[in-house]
C-alpha cells in the first residue's frame, strides 16, 4: 500500500514544522532548548486537531520524540538525553541545508517545460575541410616516423658491439712482458704503439695495471719520460710460468 504524505498549511513535516518554530521564537538551531520547542510544538498540534485536521503519525512520532529527550534529560544522569537533543540539532541542521538547495533548485529549474528527445540524424561522414599540401606531407611523415619506431632495430646497430673484437687481458700481460724481458725497461707510450682498436688498449692497459699489482713491473718518471720497468726478480718469475 503507497504510504500517505500530509502536508499541514505549510509544513511538510514534523521537520519543517520544528524548524518554523525555531526561526519563529530565535531559537538556538545548535543549542535547543527542548522545554520551550515542546510547548510550542504541542500548541501547533493542538492548533490543528482543533481544526480538525488529520494529523500525520510521524507529527504525533516527534510529539512522542520530543517528550522522551526531555525525559531523559531529567534524569539524574542527563548524557543520554543530550545526545538525543545533538542528534535532533543535526538533523535541523541537514534538513535546512536541503531546503536551501531545493529553493535554489526551484528558481533554475521549470517543470512546466517539456524536452523533446533528439531526433536520429544520419552522419555525414565526408571530410570537407581544406589543407595545404605541405601539412598532409608534415602529417605522413609523422605517421610514418611512428611506424617505424615500433620496428625492431637493424642488425647493423648491433654490429658495434657484438662483431667487435675481443681480446682478452691474459694475452697482453704475456705480450708486456716480452716486450721488458729483453731490455728490461721500456717507455711507456710505446707498449701501446701496436694496439689496432680500443678493445686492444683497454686489455693492454689492464694488463700493465695486473703486472703493477703483482709486483712485477713499475712505472718511473713523470709525463713523457715515464718508462715501464721489469721488477728484479719478476722477469723470471714470469719466464718460470712460461
Amino acid at each position: 500500500m503507497e504510504k500517505l504524505s500530509y502536508k499541514l498549511d505549510v509544513f511538510e513535516g514534523p521537520l519543517d514544522l520544528l524548524l518554523h518554530l525555531i526561526e519563529k521564537n530565535k531559537l538556538n538551531i545548535y543549542d535547543i532548548q527542548i522545554s520551550e520547542l515542546l510547548s510550542q510544538y504541542m500548541e501547533q498540534i493542538d492548533l490543528m486537531q482543533q481544526q480538525e485536521l488529520d494529523v500525520a503519525g510521524e507529527f504525533l512520532a516527534m510529539a512522542s520524540h520530543l517528550v522522551q529527550i526531555k525525559a531523559a534529560m531529567l534524569l539524574p544522569k542527563p548524557e543520554e538525553g543530550e545526545e538525543m537533543r545533538r542528534e535532533l540539532s543535526g538533523q535541523l541542521i541537514e534538513y535546512q541545508k536541503c531546503k536551501r538547495v531545493a529553493k535554489m533548485l526551484s528558481e533554475q529549474i521549470s517543470f512546466d517545460s517539456f524536452c523533446r528527445e533528439p531526433a536520429k540524424m544520419k552522419a555525414d561522414m565526408t571530410y570537407k575541410r581544406s589543407h595545404e599540401p605541405g601539412y598532409l606531407v608534415a602529417a605522413y611523415l609523422m605517421a610514418a616516423g611512428r611506424s617505424k619506431a615500433k620496428l625492431p632495430p637493424p642488425e647493423d646497430a648491433f654490429s658495434g658491439i657484438v662483431r667487435r673484437r675481443i681480446v682478452s687481458v691474459s694475452s697482453k700481460i704475456i705480450s708486456v712482458m716480452r716486450k721488458l724481458w729483453g731490455g728490461m725497461s721500456r717507455r711507456y707510450r710505446t707498449i701501446f704503439d701496436d694496439a689496432t682498436d680500443k678493445s686492444e688498449l683497454v686489455a693492454t692497459f689492464l694488463a700493465i695495471l695486473e703486472l703493477i699489482k703483482g709486483k712485477r713491473v713499475r712505472i718511473e718518471g713523470e709525463g713523457e719520460e715515464q718508462e715501464l720497468k721489469l721488477i728484479s726478480g719478476g722477469g723470471k718469475h714470469w719466464k718460470d710460468e712460461n
